[in-house]
C-alpha cells in the first residue's frame, strides 16, 4: 500500500482558555473571556501578556490546506493539547483523522508535538524527559521528540515508526539581549542546544530502531538540512538517513519577491529583515530510513499565496512511501 506522510507547524494552535493566571491590576486587556468546563473564566499568559486563542480566519486557512493535502498521516507543530487537536479536527477537518496522538511537553508557551492519522497507531513514546549532555540536570528537549508506531489498516503490522520533533527556535528576545554581543551569544547558544538535539536525537533513534528499521524522522527543525547543527542525526553514518524533500515540487509558484533573488522550490519558511532581502529556509523536514529511501516517491510542499502565510507561517511539506 501507499502511505502519504508529511509535517506542517500550525502557529499556535490554541484553545481560548488553558489555565487561570493572574493579572496585574493595572494592566490593561482586552480580550474575550472564555468558560471553562467548570465555569471559571480562563486566561492564558506567557511572560506577562495573554496568549489568544487562534484567529478563525487562520484556523480556516490552515484547515484548508490540510485538507487539500489528504495526507495519510501528519506529524503536527505547536499545538496546544490534545483537546485542542481533537477539537479542530472535528470542527475543522470533518473528523479526517481517527487517531491522534499528543503528549504534553516541555515547552512553557504549551505548544506541543503531535501525530494525527487515518491509519492506526501502535506504540507512543515520548522522549521529553532526555537530558542535556551541557547539564543533565536539564531536559535537553524544549518541547519533545514524540515517537509514534503507524500500523496497517487491520492493526496486523507496524508500516513505519514516525519521530516528530519541534527544535530549538532561532527567535532572540531582544528586550532581554539588548546589545549586538548578547544577541550574537544568545543566538549561538540557541544553535548549540539545538545542536546537542541533533545528538541526542541520533542517540535515541539508533536506540529505538534496527539498521533495517523502516521509521520517518521530521518536523520542524528551526534550521537548514545542510546545518552543522543538524548533522549529528541527519548526517549520521550509523542512522544513513536520507533527505525526503530532495527534487520537492511546490502546489503553487511562490509569489514574486520585490527585492533580491527569487527562491527555488526547497522552503517552507520565509523570514524578512528590515531593509534585507527575505530569507527562504527549509525548516519543515523529512527524512527516511535507508529501508524507505527506495520507496519515496512525490515530494511536495504546499506554497502559501502571501508572503506571510495562509494561516501559519510555514508552508506543509510532505512525501508518497510506496509499496508499503
Amino acid at each position: 500500500m501507499d502511505v502519504t506522510v508529511g509535517t506542517f507547524n500550525l502557529n499556535n494552535l490554541f484553545t481560548r482558555w488553558n489555565f487561570q493566571a493572574e493579572v496585574p491590576v493595572d494592566t490593561t486587556l482586552e480580550e474575550t473571556i472564555v468558560f471553562g468546563p467548570d465555569d471559571e473564566p480562563r486566561l492564558r499568559s506567557f511572560k506577562g501578556r495573554v496568549v489568544k486563542g487562534k484567529s478563525p480566519a487562520a484556523t480556516e486557512a490552515i484547515a484548508r490546506r490540510i485538507l487539500e493535502m489528504d495526507v495519510d498521516v501528519l506529524a503536527v507543530q505547536e499545538v496546544e493539547n490534545i483537546e485542542a487537536l481533537r477539537t479542530f479536527n472535528g470542527s475543522q477537518l470533518s473528523k479526517l483523522y481517527k487517531h491522534t496522538a499528543l503528549i504534553e511537553g516541555n515547552d512553557p508557551r504549551l505548544i506541543d508535538v503531535a501525530i494525527m492519522s487515518k491509519l492506526p497507531l501502535g506504540s507512543i513514546v515520548s522522549h521529553q524527559t532526555a537530558p542535556d549532555p551541557a547539564d543533565t540536570s536539564r531536559r535537553v528537549f524544549g518541547r519533545d521528540l514524540l515517537q509514534v508506531n503507524i500500523l496497517n489498516p487491520t492493526r496486523k503490522k507496524k508500516l513505519f515508526t514516525v519521530f516528530n520533533t519541534h527544535m530549538k527556535s532561532n527567535f532572540v528576545d531582544t528586550q532581554t539581549h539588548r546589545t549586538p554581543a548578547a544577541q550574537a551569544a544568545a543566538a549561538d547558544a540557541a544553535n548549540q542546544r539545538r545542536a546537542r538535539q541533533s545528538a541526542v536525537t541520533a542517540k535515541i533513534i539508533a536506540a529505538q530502531t534496527r539498521p533495517r528499521s523502516k521509521y520517518v524522522f521530521l518536523g520542524d527543525m528551526n534550521d537548514d538540512p545542510d546545518s552543522p547543527h543538524m548533522a549529528p542525526v541527519v548526517a549520521s553514518t550509523e542512522l544513513g538517513m536520507v533527505d525526503a524533500l530532495l527534487g520537492v515540487t511546490e502546489t503553487r509558484p511562490s509569489k514574486p519577491e520585490t527585492v533580491g533573488p527569487q527562491p527555488g522550490p526547497r522552503w517552507t519558511s520565509r523570514h524578512k529583515k528590515s531593509r534585507q532581502n527575505p530569507e527562504h529556509r527549509l525548516f519543515d523536514q523529512i527524512w527516511v530510513s535507508p529501508s524507505l529511501a527506495s520507496k519515496v516517491a512525490n515530494p511536495m510542499i504546499d506554497r502559501r499565496t502571501k508572503h506571510g502565510g495562509d494561516g501559519s507561517d510555514h508552508d506543509p511539506a510532505w512525501i508518497t512511501l510506496t509499496g508499503l
